[in-house]
Order: C-alpha cells, then structure tokens, then sequence
C-alpha cells in the first residue's frame, strides 16, 4: 500500500510539472504579442500571431472557429484553453499529409503538382505563396519538393516559436513577474512554497459563516503580493491530515429494509482538460426520507496496476425539476463524507429530481507516463485465427462492468448507445441492434458480456489484426497504451427511499451544464463563509469546505465587469483545479463565478489552504 501511494505521489508530482510547463509556455507566447496576461486579445490577427508564437500553425478555419463574429475579446484563459484543444501538428501527421499526395511514395512532390493542390483545394493559397515555398534551396531541387527536408524544417522553426518567446520571458524579469508569472517559480511538488506567519487582520463579513470543524483553524492573513492592489480579502484554513476526512456519512440503521436504486456512470477526461458525464433524472413517486450516495467505483483490479480513479472526488448534486426543464430548483448536494463516498440524507417530495454528477478536476487531469511499450491487443493462434490478449480481455470486461449502468450483467440498446456516442460519436438504431442479435449473443434483446467480447475481435478481425480502431476506443474510454484507466473515472449512485421505490435513469453524456454551474455557486453561497472585499462592497468571496474539498466563489454585484486577481502562493501541499498558484478571473457584471476548487496534495501530510483574491 505505501509502494501504491508513493507511486501515486510520483504521478501526480509528475502531472502538476507537466501542467507548469505547459502553463509556462503559454505564457511565454502570450507575453510575445501582449505586455501584460491580464491584457486582452483584440484582434483576429493579434489571436494568430500568439498561437504562431506557442508553435501553431493555424489555418483561417481554425481562427475562425474560436474569433466568431460575436468575438470582441479573448483573455489568457481562453488562449489557454484553446492551446489545449489545438496540438501542434507532428512530423508523422505532416509526412502523413504529405503521403497522401505521394501516392508512389518517392520523398517527392513535383512542383507543377503543388501548385495546383495548393491553389485549388483547402484555403487557396496564391501562386505566390507557392512560390514562397518553392524557391526555398534547403528542401527544393530539379523542380521538386523534398517533403521529408520540408518537415524538418517546420519543426524546427515551430520550436524555434516557442524556446524564442520561452528565452524572452526569462531574460525580462519584469515579463517574469507578470500576473500569471509566479507558476515558474514554484516546484513540481504543487504548491509549497513557504509559508509566512499570518498577521491579524479585521475582515468585514457577511451573515454566511462557516463553522470550523475539528482539526481546522482559519486566521485572516494578507501576504505582500496583496498590498499594491486597490482592494483584497484573504482566506486561510488549515488541515490536518485526517481532517480531509472527518465528515462521517450516517446511513439510518434501518436502511437495509428501505428500497433501493442504482446506477453506474463515468467521469471522462476530453483533450482539452474539460469533463463530461453521465446525467440522471430520479423519479420519487412520494414524499420520503431518502439517503443518496456517490462513490468511485472499484472495478476489477489487475495485481501490480494501480487505480487511478479511486482517488478523484465525486459530488452529487439534486435539483428539483418544476414546470420545464431549465427551470432546475437546487435542493441539496452531496457534502458529508465517508472515505471515498460522499452523501446526502433528507426528505424530498414526489416528482422528478435531476441528478447531476461533479468532479473538481484536481485529480482527474492529463497525464504523460512513459511506456516501454504499447500492449498487444489481439494475436493469432497456432490455427492462424486472430483471438483477443488477456490484457485486452480484461480491460473489456472492465469496460463492460462501468458502462452496464444497472448492473444486470447485460447491455441494452440503450447503454450500448452511451458507449458508442462516446468512441464513435454515433448511435446504433433498431434494425443495426437486430443485426447485433443474430451475430452475437443476447438475453433478452440485452447484449451479454461473451457478445460483446466478441464483437470487438469481429472489429479486429475487420481490420485483418490492425488494432487502430480498437486503440480508439480504448483512448476514448480514458485508457493509456498500457491498457490502464487514467483518463476517466467511472462511479456508482445509490439511491435509498424509506417509504417508496426510487427509479433513476441516465439521460445524457455530457460537459457541465449551466444549471450544474450555478448549483455549484449556490451551493458554495449557502453554505460557505462570505467576505466582502475590503474597499469594495460589490465583491464578494465565498468560501466553503467538504470534506478533502475546498470551493471559492466570487460574486460581483457591481454594474461593470471585474477581473479578480487570485494568490496561492502562500498556500501548502495543495492542488488546484486551475493548475496555477496565480491567476486571474473574469466575473461578469451581476453575477457568480468559481474561482477554483482546491484539494491536498498529498493526503496524508498536513494542508494549508491560504488565498489572497484582489480586485485589479
């Protein structure tokens, strides 16, 4: 168990350097163009050169997709995030291109033929542009292109981009210390760095008060990095080891005799650092005492692999659905903890409630581990007949235990739906599900585990062994090449009523909704500690902690948008969903915002959580 933690220790120390780099880089490009982080792009062109900068090359399409006609602005957040979504192209997707008009696949492409490709397909370019390309002596002879040197080349100036405006950003101190600049200061072991004795401060307060638990202190501090701006207010709550886990779950004795519903999901990690997952309504026929539980679930481990899911927290919030749909009233959430799962008990009326599942995305991140290989998927046997590893049978039947979400053992039409619109982004209609049951074995119209072992070799066996498309599913389920689930994590809801049956029901496969989003912010004002900004009655800060789980909420009531400057530099063994301790927040006029969830480090050390949030 110690070797497991240290080495989850190791994954996630290696996970937050992989996020300061990244952070690191888009900063150096931002800098490039802009003078300050906190400066907006204003133009489409000013969006293409710092995209250039971060080693881009984006097409006009590209531009467009993110500068639409209603774009007036875009801030470092969004050139962050839009940084995550577009990966710079590889030499293999380049040659790849390259190869397709290279049908002989000579290393070379007649000029005459460029010319007219370039001109009349994709975004045209014009005869001079070509000629650009051309003329170049380092990869052109004898009136061809050598694509192979062309490549090279677009590497090299690519990275050349990013170590130029990398090498500018640590050369110019004053860029260094900009806004967003403190993330390169910091180690990869989150962050840790010193912390200053606190100094007594009065905070004006509002009447949301949160009561410190056992094995938490709050002391209002204000570091230096506070004092240049015109209005701040600070937060402090320290932890104890074990008080990330010091709010017990109470399940009525009598629960085993209450009725029962469940259903499995999964939390899954897109390219861009965004969530989605399942959605759920409840239907409560009566009035009744409920107790609703969400926890990781422990699918079948494989000795010597670890789980990286069963650490990620989860969250359950319960909205009351009135006369429509978008009319979602927040009852409660999932806040008292036991361990792993976290739960509600209370009494709700009949209707239709909506389950919406949440996970902060301080554990559930991107992750680069090195491999010594990729895992074999299929093999043939000594008849010659291609059959399925063992590995790979055994991530099947993991993946068949998380998207059976009732647990029956089999697959309906309608869970098979959830796990094709999320590898394929397709459904399978009636008459392919009646194809389904003549080739492969079902109960009951419901796919069985067998059945849907072999419909996987019959796509290997499509592709005479090449296992691409089974990589894709694979990819798209959140697993690594090593056949381990580090991208995704599936969960289980358990739903108890005292005096009727429970039915839930999965509904959607999604990012977090807007009515998620003000939950959360609800959620946080009604039970968090609120301070009023000092020198600015029209900020306020919330700040609410559950559990291993701290939020904070800034509310605007003033007439004009703000930009909200928040410090964590003074906090300890913490990790936050934003992967920077420094940044900046938008808050639109008359509105609410998360400004970040926070979570330990490491759980089994002690924990400081210290925030500065400032007005610009």
């Amino acid at each position: 168990q110690k070797g497991t933690r240290s080495e989850s220790s190791q994954v996630k120390k290696s996970q937050h350097a992989e996020e300061a780099i990244f952070y690191m880089n888009c900063r150096a490009a931002y800098l490039t163009v802009l003078k300050s982080s906190l400066e907006n792009i204003k133009s489409k062109e000013q969006l293409l050169l710092v995209l250039q900068q971060a080693g881009r090359n984006p097409s006009q399409k590209t531009v467009n997709k993110y500068w639409t006609s209603q774009t007036t602005t875009l801030n470092f957040d969004d050139f962050c995030t839009i940084l995550k979504k577009e990966k710079p192209a590889t030499k293999t997707e380049l040659l790849e291109a390259f190869g397709k008009i290279d049908t002989d696949n000579t290393g070379y492409i007649l000029h005459d033929e460029l010319y007219k490709i370039l001109t009349t397909r994709g975004e045209k370019m014009t005869w001079d542009e070509v000629s650009t390309i051309t003329k170049k002596a380092d990869f052109n002879c004898s009136g061809k292109l050598d694509y192979n040197k062309f490549c090279d080349l677009y590497m090299t100036t690519s990275e050349q981009c990013c170590k130029t405006a990398r090498e500018k950003l640590e050369v110019d101190s004053r860029l260094r210390q900009q806004q967003f600049g403190s993330q390169a200061e910091t180690s990869s072991e989150g962050i840790t760095l010193p912390v200053s004795k606190p100094s007594p401060r009065v905070s004006r307060k509002t009447d949301h008060k949160l009561a410190p638990t056992k094995g938490d202190s709050r002391t209002p501090s204000r570091p230096s990095s506070a004092q240049s701006c015109k209005a701040s207010v600070s937060t402090t709550i320290s932890n104890c080891a074990s008080s990330n886990r010091n709010t017990k779950l109470i399940e009525p004795d009598t629960i085993k005799e209450w009725q029962c519903a469940q259903s499995k999901g999964c939390f899954y990690l897109e390219d861009d650092g965004e969530i989605i997952s399942h959605k759920y309504k409840l239907h409560l026929p009566q009035r009744s005492t409920v107790c609703i539980t969400i926890k990781p679930l422990n699918v079948h481990q494989v000795e010597g692999k670890s789980c990286h899911w069963l650490s990620v927290d989860t969250a359950l919030y319960i909205l009351k659905e009135n006369e429509t749909q978008e009319n979602l009233q927040l009852m409660s959430f999932t806040e008292q903890q036991n361990k792993e799962m976290f739960g509600w008990k209370g009494e709700l009326g009949s209707g239709i409630y909506w389950l919406l599942p949440f996970t902060t995305g301080c554990r559930l991140k991107k992750v680069k581990t090195q491999f010594t290989g990729e895992a074999k998927l299929v093999y043939r046997g000594e008849d010659g007949e291609l059959a399925l590893t063992k590995e790979f049978r055994a991530a099947l039947l993991d993946i068949f235990e998380t998207i059976d979400l009732d647990g029956n053992g089999l697959l309906s039409l309608e869970e098979y739906n959830f796990f094709e619109l999320r590898t394929s982004g397709e459904k399978c209609d009636e008459e392919a599900w009646a194809v389904c049951k003549e080739n492969f074995d079902m109960k009951k119209n419901e796919l069985t585990r067998q059945g849907f072992m072999d419909l996987n070799l019959m796509e290997a066996n499509d592709r005479e062994g090449d296992p691409s498309d089974l990589w894709v599913t694979l990819l798209s389920l959140g697993y690594n090449k090593a056949l381990e689930m580090t991208e995704a994590c599936p969960f289980v809801i358990d739903i108890y009523a005292e005096k009727c049956k429970p039915r839930i029901k999965a509904i959607y496969l999604e990012a977090g909704s807007w009515q998620l989003n003000r939950a959360i912010c609800k959620s946080v004002v009604n039970k968090g500690e609120a301070k009023v900004m000092d020198g600015c009655e029209n900020i306020i800060i919330y700040t609410y902690k559950a559990g291993r789980r701290i939020t904070s909420v800034i509310e605007n009531k003033s007439e004009n948008k703000v930009i909200i400057h928040v410090n964590n530099e003074q906090s300890k063994n913490c990790l936050s969903n934003r992967g920077l301790t420094v940044f900046a927040v938008e808050v639109a006029p008359k509105s609410m915002t998360v400004s970040q969830h926070v979570m330990p480090l490491n759980e089994q050390e002690e924990w400081l959580y210290n925030c500065v949030h400032s007005l610009l």
